[in-house]
């Protein structure tokens, strides 16, 4: 690993704190990241989606969004490793938490590399501004972890499809513009083909989006309901039966934006541990131990890719355990913080009650989303250790 920057990082770098400085208020030492969506259907959550579109759009007309897009569709032209180097200089700063991931980090790099010209110029910059928030509806009742048994249809009438089917655990899809869709066009054909990729106007007849509560008590995920959705052939990405290849790129931006959020974990914990008085207790210090080397492990292997992009090199193999690590480190913290609170944790309140307790109920969607741990380990075990595959039914 090659721990400095090189001149041209250290500049960027400079650049973006001296940017952020002006447009932006300083983040109080040990203050945390605002939660986000904490309130799902609800008045703060509509002013958490304006905050966030306006600071997108300052972003956007600034030249700091998307900088490792191309310049032509709105971006900077920048390489991962400046995106990288933002990202940590933003982290200072009292940023409102974005609400594009599945549009800015998951559809836009898919229609950069698979898209239509018509449909980069349409969708693209709008996109990355903020000014059209998306969603994607993949996984379905059933087929989730293995999403190419999916089962909602695409037939080709005219010069539209017509959709049926149902979606399930989308979030955002209640305030989103657009969505990112997967169905099946050729009911005969090989399970992973045969499956057609479209952009779908979420205010389109036939949409029907209904929260599903979460064990939090929030609702951020949604089940949509898809009755004779009409979508055009221009929204079709990629070629008819062609969409898994397509989506592949989907699922590669979401599992790396999912594994990149693993810093302060630990040092929340620590600090609920010498708040209660147990960081003096053996076993907790055993506990507290195994949490920071998991930690420190995803950080060690998100410096090995820093150093791969910094020297113009793909990342390995160490990217592809990042959401599989961090589905262990949520669990650990998640599991220690309410030991630490003692019959406390067992209740759900107010303030330091309810952030506890959201950590230990919120580790599921991370150990979930995405890709189940199951699959991960598969995914590892198969592509990157080249053992025998997992016996299918």
């Amino acid at each position: 690993m090659d721990f400095d920057d090189t001149p041209d990082e250290a500049a960027f770098s400079a650049e973006a704190r001296a940017w952020l400085a002006q447009h932006a208020k300083p983040r109080p030492p040990g203050a945390r990241r605002a939660p986000m969506l904490t309130d799902a259907h609800s008045e703060a959550e509509r002013e958490h989606v304006r905050a966030a579109k306006a600071w997108q759009a300052t972003l956007f007309d600034e030249g700091w969004a998307g900088i490792t897009w191309p310049r032509e569709h709105g971006g900077r032209g920048g390489t991962p490793i400046q995106q990288i180097i933002y990202d940590q200089e933003a982290a200072h700063f009292d940023v409102p938490p974005g609400v594009f991931a599945q549009g800015i980090g998951m559809a836009g790099p898919t229609l950069i590399a698979f898209g239509t010209p018509d449909q980069q110029r349409r969708y693209l910059s709008p996109m990355l501004r903020g000014d059209e928030i998306w969603c994607q509806l993949f996984s379905e009742p059933g087929a989730g972890s293995d999403l190419a048994s999916l089962a909602t249809a695409a037939v080709r009438d005219g010069d539209d499809w017509v959709i049926n089917g149902q979606k399930v655990w989308t979030s955002s899809a209640h305030f989103s513009d657009w969505g990112i869709l997967l169905a099946r066009s050729d009911p005969d054909a090989a399970k992973h083909r045969g499956i057609t990729y479209f952009l779908l106007d979420m205010h389109t007849p036939g949409v029907e989006v209904r929260p599903l509560r979460q064990i939090t008590g929030a609702a951020h995920f949604n089940e949509v309901f898809l009755t004779d959705v009409r979508i055009p052939d221009a929204n079709r990405v990629g070629d008819a039966g062609d969409g898994w290849r397509v989506a592949t790129t989907t699922l590669t931006n979401e599992r790396t934006l999912i594994g990149a959020t693993a810093a302060g974990r630990y040092e929340a914990v620590l600090g609920l541990a010498r708040a209660t008085g147990r960081h003096t207790d053996p076993v907790v210090r055993q506990e507290l131990a195994q949490l920071y080397t998991s930690q420190a492990l995803i950080t060690y292997l998100g410096w090995r890719t820093l150093t791969a992009l910094s020297q113009g090199r793909p990342p390995g193999p160490e990217s592809s355990l990042a959401k599989l690590a961090l589905a262990d480190l949520v669990a650990r913290a998640g599991d220690l913080a309410v030991g630490l609170r003692g019959p406390a944790g067992t209740v759900r309140g107010t303030g330091e009650d309810r952030y506890w307790a959201d950590q230990f109920l919120g580790q599921w969607s991370t150990r979930i989303g995405g890709g189940t741990e199951q699959v991960q380990r598969n995914i590892l075990a198969e592509r990157i250790l080249g053992l025998p595959r997992e016996p299918r039914p």
